[in-house]
């Protein structure tokens, strides 16, 4: 490139050549693909404890690729009857109440006690561009150093209230790997919690005192599917008011009917920030065990769950075929303008798109016959 500085005219002035494009990879680090592993090595090595296996079938669970899939889900059923030797507990509430701190402190409880433990957060993700922070092992600092700690971050993926959709499966993957404590950890209040809670053992619900919710018509759905309620940041000034809400939570729970297993759920407080009274919390939750073990409820609950996730993936999947079926997506456009136009109904173009989607099933049938 030719400078006018360069030239005679302008003495004592020169701009010197700059130096050439550098390659932005260094040429001596030899690029390695990590080999692909089998559904055996998968298997093996999940068995084994090995937390980068895991984490790469995690992945693989994740994964919306048909291939992905059919890999995984051979890997899920040859680590099925390594599973359900653990402790599952959902952990929710609202946000800013304190949920990642306190999972770090109750983690290093459950580790000091000789087990090991998986925490499966779920991260919000956006609406409009579908990405997530995944930020979780950097509010869990003593935890996430922790050998016998598996912290996953998964993103919630648009799926109902933040949950994400293989959260159960990623559960059976842990429990192979001999991960006995399982904590799964909601995005937040709301729908979300009805997932999480058709796939744990103990749901807690994590509260704060002095923020309106005591009284103002608690939120009946979530404190029913409650097993037991903490109230953090009982420290400092604020012991008072947390006492007095734990109080007003346990003669709000008067007002329900009893729980499915008759368990009454308890209410404690305690600071994850101080670590004050963690092993409060914890005696809840082993009575809580001891209790749904010795009446049956435990194994009861246990195999509803495993129906009712059976029925959920048969949804899923039909939901899915039903929309990636490319006949049925050109009659939905069709059915949408009609009804934005004032042609037809919203029913009677549901029930005709419908209709189209079964008589093709009907005349697959017959061709297979």
């Amino acid at each position: 490139m030719q400078h006018p500085e360069n030239d005679k005219a302008y003495k004592g002035l020169a701009v010197n050549s700059g130096v050439s494009s550098q390659p932005t990879v260094n040429p001596y680090r030899q690029l390695r693909r990590r080999r692909q592993l089998s559904v055996n090595d998968y298997v093996e090595g999940i068995l084994k404890g090995d937390v980068s296996v895991l984490g790469r079938a995690v992945t693989l669970v994740e994964s919306t690729a048909e291939a992905h899939q059919s890999v995984a889900q051979e890997v899920i059923e040859k680590c099925l009857p390594h599973s359900g030797h653990s402790r599952r507990i959902g952990i929710t509430g609202v946000p800013g109440a304190g949920k990642s701190t306190s999972i770090d402190v109750f983690g290093l409880h459950v580790l000091r006690q000789g087990h090991k433990l998986a925490v499966l957060a779920i991260d919000p993700s956006s609406e409009r561009t579908h990405g997530s922070i995944l930020g979780d092992k950097t509010r869990m600092e003593k935890l996430s150093v922790q050998p016998d700690a598996f912290i996953r971050p998964s993103p919630s993926a648009g799926s109902l209230g933040g949950v994400a959709r293989k959260t159960r499966e990623t559960i059976v993957l842990c429990e192979a790997a001999g991960y006995d404590r399982i904590f799964v950890e909601t995005v937040g209040v709301g729908q979300s919690e009805t997932a999480v809670h058709s796939m744990v053992d103990f749901f807690l619900l994590i509260q704060l005192a002095g923020t309106g919710d005591e009284l103002q018509g608690i939120k009946r759905g979530i404190m029913e599917m409650a097993d037991g309620i903490a109230i953090n940041k009982c420290d400092g000034d604020n012991v008072d008011r947390a006492k007095l809400a734990a109080a007003q939570f346990r003669n709000a729970l008067h007002l329900f009917p009893p729980t499915p297993s008759k368990w009454r759920p308890e209410v404690v407080t305690y600071s994850g920030y101080y670590e004050y009274d963690i092993d409060k919390v914890w005696d809840m939750i082993d009575r809580y065990f001891e209790y749904v073990e010795r009446t049956g409820y435990f194994e009861r609950k246990r195999q509803e769950q495993e129906k009712y996730w059976m029925i959920e993936t048969i949804n899923e999947q039909l939901r899915s075929k039903f929309y990636n079926t490319p006949e049925v997506a050109a009659l939905l456009e069709q059915k949408e303008l009609r009804v934005l136009n004032n042609e037809q109904s919203s029913f009677t173009a549901a029930k005709d798109v419908l209709d189209f989607y079964f008589e093709r099933l009907r005349a697959e049938a017959g061709r297979c016959d």
